[in-house]
């Protein structure tokens, strides 16, 4: 009996040493792989808020660089920026127009707001109060014009800021820095708004390097920062910048709104764990956003402990069912591990392949305004050309996102958001898919001989009749393909000359970027474009079986 009491209570002290050894396991990897998963969600949310955030301050320094020896009293200084902003990112509320005007340049400004059609076109304060003219001693920074203009905005102008606290710091920053400068956060559009963001960029004259005003882009707050959903390990707050000690969230009503920041319990158990803090830089400030897990991951991991060691003291009779559970544990542990290892592994492939494909458009586009703006060139024609093409990119990136980069389909590159006069062309041919980086030369391609179609009428009193035409001959793995661009009604006489861009592009460009040949020539009655090339470049299929490999869901590993 001694002895075998000795032996049960030998197999006692072991089951519970083996069960304590499992439990401790069990918290510790528990609570490394939480902690784990926890911190690369935060990392590629931060991510994805600093990408949203650098977007939107790139737009406002595109803006303001596409302006051109403004007069600063005008009332429609957006109207040329519409079609380019639509072009980028179109969620802002609001776009406006501030002119830094001096005391004497007030009546003229008025009569300009009165010219555009504003309903209120005296140069007044912010809270609409008439201003005393003997008062003014120096400039004032009065809003000009909106974007978009409707029933809530078209009231706005006329409005001087410099009396708005939140707003008048922007701009002084932003007078100060020559940089875009982003506002505390404040409501928007009226004072029971979306609490949002305004980012001002200055306006320099070309000769001084003088702000002479400013363009304006307001964002709401809660999608700029504070996007979230509902099976995220995370919630996120904005530590405010404009009083310390509480920050904002986003409630169950979609509404922004202010508590005390949260104080974590001494214990660290029995209350949440405190927040994970990144920081990220939008408008020449830095933002702070904190990051609360939604689930007590030390709490878990004991629960899980206690769990496991319940299990043991159960089954101390059982070693081998013990050893057993643990071997379980380790295998689904590390399996978790593993998958995770190859998400990061496919995400980090999936981030270079965009990179690379971004860096290409990047480099074309800057190929485009390179030559678009060339020493010597009109400015007004040099812009509308600059924005068309960059519109036929635009066109091209939306149709590859809308397939996922594998392959656009050709008859959507003559549609009339992508070329201009697409209703005089006439479009015959098999319906292909062709790859990214042919696509990309295509749309510039069919944009400039489209930009020629418009340039007056012909000797017949008519203007130029398009046809478009495309034809794949040859054997299915040397297939050529064939392209002709006809223009009726039109001779040498009647036509402009291609742009030296133009030449580059129709005659170099786009024949080396296809692997083929071209030529343009006149006929008796037309102007004829031909693109000769293998359909392996224009379809390149590897790069196409590349984005199916990269798009495919991770496969658990079992």
């Amino acid at each position: 009996m001694v002895r075998l009491g000795f032996i049960i209570g030998f197999i006692a002290l072991l089951g519970m040493l083996l069960s304590g050894l499992a439990a401790y396991r069990a918290h510790d990897q528990e609570l490394t792989v939480n902690r784990i998963a926890l911190s690369r969600a935060i990392d590629v949310n931060a991510s994805l808020v600093q990408d949203r955030l650098t977007e939107r301050e790139l737009l406002a320094r595109v803006s303001s660089g596409l302006f051109h020896s403004p007069t600063v009293t005008k009332a429609n200084m957006l109207k040329p920026l519409r079609t380019s902003i639509y072009a980028f990112k179109t969620d802002f509320m609001v776009a406006g127009w501030i002119a830094r005007l001096q005391p004497g340049e007030l009546p003229q400004a008025q009569a300009e707001l009165q010219g555009a059609g504003f309903p209120n076109p005296d140069i007044r304060s912010f809270n609409d109060k008439p201003l005393d003219p003997a008062a003014l001693d120096g400039p004032l920074d009065v809003l000009m014009d909106v974007e978009p203009r409707n029933g809530e905005t078209e009231g706005f102008p006329g409005r001087e800021l410099d009396d708005q606290p939140v707003l008048k710091a922007m701009l002084q920053q932003a007078l100060e820095t020559k940089q875009p400068a982003a506002s505390a956060p404040l409501p928007l559009l009226r004072p029971n708004g979306p609490v949002g963001v305004v980012l001002a960029t200055p306006v320099l004259q070309e000769n001084t390097g003088q702000p002479i005003g400013f363009i304006t882009f307001s964002y709401e707050l809660a999608p700029l920062m504070l996007t979230n959903d509902e099976m995220s390990l995370f919630s996120i707050a904005l530590r405010s910048p404009a009083s310390k000690g509480t920050e904002l969230i986003v409630d169950q009503n979609d509404r922004i709104v202010a508590r005390p920041q949260v104080q974590p319990a001494d214990d660290g158990i029995t209350a949440a764990p405190p927040p994970v803090v990144r920081t990220v830089t939008f408008g020449g400030r830095d933002w702070q956003l904190a990051y609360y897990s939604k689930t007590n991951t030390e709490q878990r991991a004991l629960e899980l402990a206690a769990v496991v060691a319940a299990i043991g003291f159960a089954l101390t009779a059982i070693i081998c069912g013990l050893f057993g559970y643990i071997a379980y544990n380790n295998v689904r542990m590390s399996r978790e591990i593993r998958m995770r290892i190859g998400f990061e592994h496919r995400l980090t492939a999936v981030i270079d392949e965009l990179n690379h494909r971004v860096k290409n458009i990047l480099a074309v586009i800057q190929s485009i305004v390179t030559r678009t703006m060339r020493h010597g060139a009109d400015i007004d024609v040099a812009r509308d050309l600059l924005i068309g093409r960059i519109h036929a990119m635009s066109n091209v990136v939306s149709l590859l996102s809308e397939s996922r980069w594998q392959g656009v389909p050709l008859k959507g590159l003559f549609e009339a958001r992508a070329i201009p006069n697409a209703d005089r062309i006439a479009v015959n041919g098999p319906d292909i898919s062709v790859s990214a980086r042919a696509a990309q030369s295509l749309s510039l391609l069919f944009f400039e001989l489209a930009s020629h179609t418009d340039e007056g009428l012909s000797l017949v009193g008519k203007h130029p009749h398009v046809v478009a035409q495309w034809t794949v001959e040859g054997d299915p793995r040397d297939a050529i393909f064939h392209f002709r661009w006809e223009e009726f009604n039109t001779s040498a006489a009647t036509r402009r000359p291609d742009s030296e861009f133009g030449v580059i592009l129709l005659d170099r460009v786009a024949p080396e970027a296809l692997g083929g040949s071209a030529k343009r020539y006149f006929t008796d009655v037309s102007y004829v474009y031909e693109l000769v090339a293998p359909m392996a470049t224009v379809v390149d299929l590897t790069e196409r079986d590349r984005t199916d490999r990269l798009s495919a869901p991770v496969k658990r590993v079992r």
